[in-house]
């Protein structure tokens, strides 16, 4: 299922810092009052090339519907 994958992905980037690192560089942009913002499309792209396969709305689900685990801050990349 889907959703499994969503929470396989999140469990390899807490695992793996490097991961992790290029995840932080690829998917989350700087917004408006230094608040970071995370761009769904390259997040779900970003897992696909770890061989991950999910969607958005599946994404969604999971960070928002799920009483999801706090995943992004996980490491202090200052």
């Amino acid at each position: 299922m889907s959703l499994e994958q969503v929470d396989a992905f999140y469990e390899t980037l807490m695992s793996n810092q490097e991961v992790y690192e290029q995840y932080y560089k690829k998917c989350s942009i700087k917004g408006t009052f230094g608040i970071w913002n995370w761009d769904k499309t390259k997040i779900v792209d970003f897992a696909g090339t770890l061989g991950y396969v999910f969607t958005e709305p599946e994404l969604d689900e999971v960070l928002f519907n799920s009483g999801v685990r706090v995943y992004h801050n996980s490491f202090n990349l200052g």
